[in-house]
């Protein structure tokens, strides 16, 4: 009989394959120049008084009020509240949109209310196809906002709607959803270093 796994050993082949997920991003040059054409097109939405719209289900729902926080709060300086909004956050809206029009269109309905031309929308998602991100991509696209996918290994049905995807190598949700937020917390800091420099910093 094969002699069970221990907890020991699980915490450590958890952490190899994240390390492994990270070793294969360091060497992936499509993730690496799509986090950076994604930056600079956050950097110029915000410098030109634009919105960041975040959205995804359960872990990327967190995700996606994570970063909107991390933007109105702040990172990792002092610096002026930029314009983040969570589409998950408000319950009332999610509930009354879910009730009357159905839970796909939870997203789509408040961008249809709150995106403007370049605004920046990011749809959250690891298998690129919860339909509730989609319906919302496909608004915030027809509005004309600058649509951004953070998906899982093959895109999904994301990677023909958003004008970027950032790929996560993987077929393990609980992997890709620590990559995007490693992802977020990168494009944050990129935000904050153009927009604002050294002013504040606060790492020690």
């Amino acid at each position: 009989m094969k002699p069970s796994v221990t907890v020991d050993q699980r915490i450590v082949s958890r952490l190899r394959e994240g390390l492994s997920l990270q070793h294969a991003l360091v060497e992936n040059r499509e993730y690496i120049e799509a986090v950076a054409e994604v930056s600079e097109e956050v950097v110029r939405a915000l410098a030109g008084g634009r919105k960041i719209f975040f959205f995804g289900n359960g872990g990327s729902a967190s995700d996606a009020q994570h970063l909107a926080a991390e933007l109105v709060g702040r990172f990792e300086r002092e610096r002026p509240a930029l314009p983040a909004i969570a589409l998950t956050a408000n319950t009332s809206a999610v509930t009354a949109i879910s009730n009357d029009y159905g839970y796909e269109m939870i997203f789509a309905r408040q961008l249809e209310a709150l995106g403007c031309e370049g605004d920046v929308a990011f749809g959250i998602s690891t298998s690129g196809n919860s339909r509730n991100v989609v319906r919302g991509m496909e608004v915030a696209r027809s509005k004309k906002l600058i649509t951004v996918a953070m998906t899982g290994r093959t895109g999904g049905e994301l990677i023909h709607l958003a004008e970027y995807c950032i790929q996560i190598p993987s077929d393990e949700t609980p992997r890709i959803q620590e990559a995007h937020i490693m992802t977020g917390h990168i494009l944050c800091e990129i935000v904050e270093q153009e927009l604002f420099g050294e002013m504040g910093a606060c790492r020690p």
